[in-house]
């Protein structure tokens, strides 16, 4: 048993390049200006067990991924600055719903919040070297079954 960030992590990517929407999609959080148009970005957040979700031979998980859009706010027209990073989180969010075990290879993504914060996005400005950007921020709450052995 073990938690497979890696398969889950490609499949979050994975869905985010097939929308069609992103310049580019980074499976971390970019330290430096990720550059003109849309980009994606998605990384670990918070990672714990699932005490509600948990027997007594395994523990579960919530593992909590941090996806970030970000479009540089003085992209001409301005005016559909904030439109198009709407409809890029509102892409994932429904991509994300509408494979919410990842393809089976977790229990599913917490779209509701049953075992703490849902699937969301918050919207804000991030300045990135000398460039600002619109972004949107998603939580991806995800819960794995049996990822850890408990033993006597």
């Amino acid at each position: 048993m073990a938690l497979d960030t890696t398969t889950i992590r490609a499949q979050i990517v994975s869905h985010a390049q097939s929308l069609g929407y992103f310049g580019q999609v980074l499976a971390h959080e970019p330290v430096s200006s990720p550059g003109l148009g849309l980009t994606y970005a998605v990384w670990a957040a918070d990672l714990g067990p699932l005490p509600l979700g948990s027997g007594l031979a395994s523990t579960s998980a919530r593992l909590e991924l941090t996806g970030r859009v970000y479009m540089p706010a003085d992209t001409e027209p301005m005016d559909d600055v904030d439109l198009q990073v709407t409809g890029a989180a509102d892409a994932l969010m429904g991509a994300y719903s509408g494979d919410f075990e990842l393809g089976g290879n977790v229990r599913h993504v917490d779209l509701l919040g049953a075992y703490g914060t849902a699937l969301r996005a918050r919207f804000g400005y991030l300045q990135i070297d000398s460039t600002t950007y619109r972004m949107a921020t998603l939580t991806i709450p995800i819960i794995v079954s049996d990822t850890w052995g408990q033993t006597a």
